[in-house]
């Protein structure tokens, strides 16, 4: 079997390159590498691996010649590393397309990666980071029959691991921009589209009838008015049981989404408005529970944190029910003045809570009700709250600095999926200071200082940083992460790690060592558990 992989391989390959300098197309792709050791270390917890190195890595190629497209990835997980689950194992070709659009047609064979308005119906799409890929094999077609109308329509099964979902998912999405399709020259600009999607599982349950057809819809409108800019989404799905099929357990319910925003933007300032509403609105390619049939995608309404310890308790979307809020104001204090100084200063807030919708208990039966609150915010649990400000300041030519201060507060308990009253409200106050100094044209230094006092959880930590770099060539780094407030004494732990790496055109190589704790790693509101690990890593990209 690996044989007949590695010959199908090289083959497209070969075909392809030979196509390509015969006929005036070109060839793009990128390759990732990463590998890790992990070594037994029981102060953290972390298990060693049977293997002594785990495995993942990805090529694309692309070839493109005119309005026609092909392409194909090769994965290999010899065996996936440790946070990836373990359905990911071998090698193989799971992605492979070819595409072309004349006369305004584009046509789609193959795998594709597709989303219906803001995703709250239907998004396939891939994060490497999070070990997820649902993306579709099947037909997809696009066309703009008129100016400032624009359709597309998908049929096709959802991707899980190595092999496809047993429903098969159907969708179709038109927008409209009325300023291009009624040639309005107007200041206002007004874009609505309409989604629906479908997917059919036959019912083959002997004690329940199933629905084998479950629709998604939705209606989107987004409205532009000089620094203005609305956009909102409604989603319904209809009733989809997705437990165990001789669970009694099963929630036939509908579901619904509400997103809305509002921004306002001028030189200098900004600041936008969101909320958003989610009640049993979680979509999936078959009825299981698992993950990764999950085919639409609700984003988190917090801030998506870049440094440790801001993002040490993220929150996590509760598609079963939810209310969120948030605001962010961006402002920048001019140059010359008291505080903005010689080169102006930017600040950012930030004020986001998430918590739990009023919406009684669901029930197999249809005719009890499933009636939720519309707004559910005085008196209903809390998920999630954060309120922080951040300061940006170039002091001079070679200093710049950033500094944050957070307040968060994270249920553990709903987030983490424990027992009620397990944890409860973990609340943390965070301090960062972020400084580099330019030492002369190519080298600098960063040191980043980072600390969070909490009671709950595990308590306190502090983080220290220190990055070198050598542009455009090198760079060093060692960070340590010490757990100092934990109310077990045999888990006051540091966390090392060591870094190093060279980059080169297109190509980057980073060698590193350290000890990593567990916990739960987010991107947008979808996060997964990374477990404890202790070794060596290797990680190398490069794109042509």
């Amino acid at each position: 079997m690996l044989k007949k992989i590695t010959y199908t391989f090289i083959l497209s390959f070969l075909t392809l390159n030979s196509f390509a300098q015969n006929n005036g197309g070109e060839i793009h792709g990128d390759f990732d590498l990463n590998m890790q050791s992990y070594q037994e270390d029981e102060i953290i917890g972390a298990k060693a691996a049977d293997e002594i190195i785990l495995n993942n890595a990805y090529l694309n190629i692309n070839y493109t010649k005119g309005d026609f497209t092909a392409g194909l990835r090769y994965e290999s997980y010899l065996n996936a590393l440790m946070d990836f689950d373990d359905s990911y194992k071998g090698n193989g070709i799971p992605f492979r397309y070819a595409s072309y659009t004349i006369d305004g047609l584009e046509v789609t064979v193959g795998n594709y990666y597709e989303q219906v308005g803001s995703g709250l119906i239907f998004r396939s799409y891939e994060n490497k980071g999070l070990g997820a890929d649902n993306a579709m094999d099947g037909i997809r077609l696009k066309y703009s029959p008129l100016k400032g109308i624009y359709l597309k329509t998908f049929i096709g099964k959802s991707r899980t691991y190595f092999t496809y979902a047993e429903g098969i998912i159907r969708g179709a999405d038109a927008e409209v921009n009325l300023n291009e399709a009624l040639n309005l020259e107007s200041k206002t600009k007004i874009i609505i589209g309409q989604g629906l999607v479908s997917r059919f599982q036959a019912d083959i349950n002997p004690k329940f009838k199933l629905p084998q057809n479950v629709a998604a819809y939705s209606t989107r409108l987004n409205i532009i008015n000089g620094g203005w800019n609305y956009s909102g989404e409604y989603a319904v799905k209809l009733n989809d049981p997705v437990g165990s099929l001789t669970s009694e357990g099963n929630n036939y319910a509908k579901g619904n989404a509400l997103m809305s925003s509002l921004t306002y933007s001028k030189r200098g300032f900004g600041i936008v408005a969101e909320m958003h509403r989610v009640d049993h609105m979680e979509f999936r390619s078959e009825r299981a529970q698992e993950k990764q049939y999950i085919i639409n995608y609700i984003p988190t309404l917090t801030k998506q944190h870049t440094y440790t310890l801001l993002a040490l308790y993220p929150s996590a979307t509760q598609t079963e029910g939810e209310f969120g809020t948030q605001i962010d104001v961006f402002y920048k204090i001019k140059k010359g003045s008291l505080l903005g100084g010689k080169y102006g200063t930017k600040l950012i807030f930030n004020f986001s809570r998430i918590n739990a919708l009023n919406v009684g208990s669901s029930f197999l039966n249809d005719n009890r009700k499933h009636t939720p609150m519309f707004i559910s915010i005085k008196g209903e649990e809390l998920y999630y709250k954060d309120i922080n400000l951040e300061v940006y300041k170039k002091i001079n030519k070679k200093i710049r600095a950033t500094g944050v201060i957070a307040k968060q507060s994270y249920n553990k308990d709903v987030l983490e999926g424990k027992t009620p009253g397990t944890y409860g409200i973990v609340e943390s106050t965070i301090a960062i200071a972020d400084i580099s100094y330019k030492i002369k044209k190519g080298y600098t230094v960063r040191i980043e200082l980072q600390e969070l006092l909490a009671d709950g959880g595990e308590g306190s930590w502090s983080m220290g940083l220190a990055e070198y770099t050598i542009s455009p060539h090198w760079f060093f780094a060692v960070q340590d992460m010490y757990n100092w407030g934990n109310h077990e004494i045999s888990k006051q732990l540091h966390y090392v790690n060591i870094n190093f790496g060279y980059l080169k055109g297109a190509n980057r190589i980073e060698i590193g060592y350290g000890k990593k704790r567990a916990g739960i790693f987010c991107v947008g509101g979808v996060c997964k558990e990374v477990p404890s690990s202790n070794g060596f890593s290797l990680a190398i990209s490069s794109s042509f």
